[in-house]
């Protein structure tokens, strides 16, 4: 058997059943990875493994009697670090942020404690989730498993390292305008943001989800049909359904599918990046799937207004901070905020009504087919130490054309590997479908993977 840290969560769950493994050897193997290779990748924060221990031993004992507390008893899991876990402080990765213990578990961490699953730590991300990298005023900068020079991505910066790095199979992400894809696509895992409700967040916020990020469909579909169980502190979420998380084998053939491999706003689609998308669309065309290219939906006076109004949100929320909190949110995220300080009203409303321009505009596209294939990003991870992929904090949006139109759309989407640099970086390829179908775009995304054929060996940093 492989290294237990290796493996699959339903494998693991399957070896629990078959008492071929249980779940106190799965998380020594987890907890010795972590002490090998996270002093290089710096993707966790309160790291609790006496915790951990006693919560693997707890659920043995459940397993050994036949009576496992749910689809996740014994399996090992982190959170992102603004998901609420009873008893932690919440810094949101920032050193602004007072320490306060959190009072009670989050939606995400409340149905992962029901299942038995083992919460063994939290994940690292930057200054109020605000870049799409792992830099930050309070954790450690988080570096890419495939290569130490580059970024994870983020703001779901410690999930994706942890799920390349092989902390256990499953993590959870947030995601506000990609900060789950982006990770994923750059770390060379599977990341999932359900439609919007689908999984309950608090505090929820326009745009912002919950979403599982591990190294394989089936593992992304089960997390999913855990964390995706009604909570009444989300009065945003979803009415209950009961759907079929589990049967993810569909074939292809007959499927609608767009194809857009370029916005034409912010920085341009490397050819790489463009080959890898393309073959990604041929081979589910080989498969019997109706491929069609498509044209760009995002416009630059949508990004533009998008980045006004984060823009003023973020500057109301800095300003409300005593100078002395204020002065340790990280400079860039800092001159970035304080510059909507001249914002006028109308700048600020039209920035806010791009989020329903950008919805109406991507969900038109999927009138016509069922499912829209492009890149998670233009370009491939960038360097760990740039907070930014322009090096610009006045430019912090340039790299999301393609993530965040579903945001705005409540539609679901996933990354997924589809290829490489000639220097070993991932390249993601998102499938996006219609609102409410979650399951499709995982089946879609579990068909792709098989056609695929076998990943590269995980990096060993």
């Amino acid at each position: 058997m492989a290294e237990l840290a290796d493996l699959p969560a339903v494998e693991l769950v399957a070896a629990y059943r078959a008492g071929e493994a249980s779940p106190v050897e799965a998380v020594e193997s987890v907890l010795a990875r972590v002490a090998r290779v996270e002093p290089k990748v710096c993707a966790l924060y309160a790291l609790d493994p006496d915790g951990a221990r006693a919560a693997a031993r707890e659920s043995e004992q459940r397993w050994r009697r036949g009576e496992p507390a749910g689809p996740l008893d014994g399996i090992p899991v982190t959170l992102k670090e603004n998901i609420a876990t009873r008893g932690t402080p919440v810094p949101l990765g920032t050193a602004a942020t007072e320490l306060i213990p959190a009072r009670e578990d989050a939606p995400a961490a409340a149905r992962l404690r029901e299942s038995g699953a083992v919460l063994f730590a939290k994940t690292t991300m930057p200054d109020y989730g605000m870049l799409s990298s792992g830099a930050s005023s309070f954790h450690h900068l988080s570096r890419n498993p495939w290569d130490l020079t580059r970024t994870p991505g983020g703001s779901s910066a410690g999930a994706g390292a942890a799920a390349a790095a092989g902390y256990g199979p499953l993590h959870v992400g947030t995601d506000i305008g990609g900060s789950i894809r982006l990770p994923a696509g750059w770390c060379g895992v599977v990341g999932l943001k359900p439609s919007f409700g689908r999984i309950p967040v608090d505090p929820p916020y326009p745009g912002r989800v919950v979403g599982p990020m591990t190294r394989a469909v089936a593992d992304a579909a089960l997390l999913a049909s855990v964390l995706s169980a009604p909570d009444v502190r989300d009065h945003t979420s979803l009415p209950p359904a009961d759907l079929d998380w589990g049967d993810l084998d569909r074939p292809v053939r007959g499927l609608r599918i767009a194809l857009l491999l370029d916005h034409r706003v912010g920085l341009p689609v490397e050819p790489v990046v463009t080959a890898a998308v393309t073959a990604a669309a041929q081979l589910l065309e080989s498969a019997g799937a109706v491929v069609e290219p498509v044209d760009a939906f995002l416009s630059r006076e949508m990004l533009d207004g998008m980045d006004r109004f984060w823009r003023f949100r973020s500057f109301t929320d800095i300003s409300a901070l005593p100078p002395e909190r204020r002065a340790k949110v990280l400079p860039g995220i800092a001159q970035w905020a304080t510059s909507a300080r001249d914002f006028t009203a109308a700048d600020i409303f039209h920035g806010f009504s791009q989020m329903d321009a950008i919805s109406v505009a991507a969900n038109r596209v999927v009138r016509d087919f069922d499912y829209v294939l492009s890149p998670v990003a233009p370009i491939p991870a960038f360097p760990a130490e740039q907070a930014y992929p322009t090096d610009d904090p006045m430019r912090p949006l340039e790299h999301i054309a393609f993530t965040l139109p579903y945001n705005m759309s409540g539609q679901p989407a996933v990354s997924v590997n589809c290829g490489w640099t000639p220097d070993g970086l991932p390249i993601g390829l998102q499938i996006a479908g219609r609102r409410f179908d979650d399951v499709g775009v995982l089946r879609l995304a579990r068909a792709y993977e098989g056609l695929r054929g076998p990943q590269r060996p995980w990096p060993t940093p």
